[in-house]
């Protein structure tokens, strides 16, 4: 093939800002893929404006880019999904615009398909001529069910009929596709579980460690202090689910050791209910809101804790604070399908005990905060840039085409 295959990548969301973790990964990979094996047409839907605001960003991702108006989103839309048959968040995503251009751009006959999450498959034709990739950022449907493992009665049968639907939606879709990328072998195995899938393949997770640069933790706070750290966007149900449980769990533990101890909440839109219940607590947490540049911030604190017990792929948060110098505590589900180990690269607490104690310990051990801080940035420089992971999903999407190519007729 003497000119560069074409792939058509296809995001159920504008990529600009970057400002959660999906479209960090989408980013970081795409930029690695850009000026390689193939010309990239991304395809997705658009604020009013933002393709003129963000032309530089968009040039640095793809070669081409293809949208259509955003969908109107809100509270409103969301609410009376949940009587649809489809999961809520696949319904968010219907577009007629949207499957108009995703078929103008699949007419135009590109080599290969990305689709970026199962529910962007809503955008898709039937039958998309040419081979088909799934990239799967988390097992959409065992989000669902670990919300409805923590959600209140009243909640509960609301997040397991989600969680159904979800089920039954990626069980019909994803053997659609040649291949389905996850983003852990953890990931993969429970794909294949759940699903029966045949054309598993997995990447790693990435991290800037250019952007991301090392910064040794200082010598650490006096006796009855410290500040800990947590980065993610505020208005993700599983953070709030995360802080309300460092709040209400496992603070008091650690304010009772530390009573001049801080927590710093950086993301964007914190619930006004969550903020107002640290100030009537008396609490010395600090809630950032967005902000364009985490790294001053998460370095202002001793420890970056990751306390979520929702969600599902891979937590980019735990790798940013790795590669700034900030040891970890994180329960096992937040530092899921990465490859470190417990006691070497972080810290690892599930109950509120736990977290509370490991949060102290690192408080009081510089020695301990240095030697996880320096073996963690060992890790990633080893085995976790996005340049690598790009290079992962490369050849996953070369050996996917070459598939096709010899299944096709003569």
């Amino acid at each position: 093939m003497s000119r560069r295959p074409t792939l058509l990548f296809v995001s159920p969301r504008f990529l600009f800002p970057i400002d959660q973790g999906g479209k960090i990964r989408t980013c970081g990979i795409l930029r690695g893929l850009q000026g390689g094996r193939f010309e990239i047409v991304l395809a997705a839907p658009a604020p009013p404006g933002a393709v003129a605001a963000h032309a530089a960003g968009i040039a640095s991702v793809c070669d081409r880019f293809v949208g259509w108006p955003e969908p109107r989103g809100g509270r409103l839309r969301r609410l009376a999904a949940l009587a649809g048959r489809l999961p809520v968040s696949v319904a968010s995503d219907v577009s007629a615009a949207g499957r108009a251009i995703v078929a103008a751009a699949l007419a135009a006959r590109p080599d290969l398909v990305v689709v970026d999450f199962p529910h962007a498959a809503v955008l898709l034709p039937d039958t998309v001529g040419c081979p088909a990739v799934m990239f799967t950022h988390n097992i959409e449907a065992e989000i669902l069910a670990r919300h409805a493992a923590v959600a209140t009665r009243l909640w509960r049968p609301v997040w397991q009929r989600q969680a159904r639907l979800m089920a039954a939606f990626e069980r019909a879709v994803l053997p659609r596709f040649d291949t389905v990328i996850a983003v852990s072998r953890r990931d993969s195995d429970e794909l294949r579980r759940r699903y029966d899938l045949a054309g598993l393949a997995t990447i790693d997770t990435g991290v800037d460690l250019g952007f991301y640069a090392f910064d040794p933790p200082g010598p650490g706070p006096g006796e009855d202090g410290g500040a800990v750290v947590f980065s993610g966007a505020m208005d993700s149900r599983s953070n709030i689910d995360g802080i309300a449980f460092l709040m209400d769990e496992v603070w008091p533990l650690v304010a009772a050791a530390r009573p001049a101890a801080q927590a710093l909440i950086v993301g964007r839109n914190p619930p006004a209910s969550l903020v107002a219940e640290a100030a009537r607590r008396g609490l010395r947490w600090r809630f950032t809101g967005f902000v364009d540049d985490i790294r001053p911030y998460v370095r202002q604190g001793e420890v970056s804790v990751i306390p979520l017990r929702v969600g599902s792929g891979t937590r980019l948060k735990a790798f940013e604070a790795m590669a700034l110098g900030r040891p970890v505590v994180s329960t096992g589900l937040g530092i899921e399908g990465l490859g470190v180990t417990a006691e070497d690269h972080y810290l690892r607490a599930d109950t509120a005990g736990e977290f509370a104690a490991a949060i102290l310990r690192l408080l009081a051990d510089a020695a301990l905060r240095g030697r996880i801080a320096t073996t963690a940035r060992g890790l990633l420089e080893a085995n976790f840039s996005w340049e690598r992971v790009a290079q992962q999903f490369e050849a996953i999407c070369l050996a996917t085409l070459q598939r096709g190519e010899r299944k096709a007729p003569a």
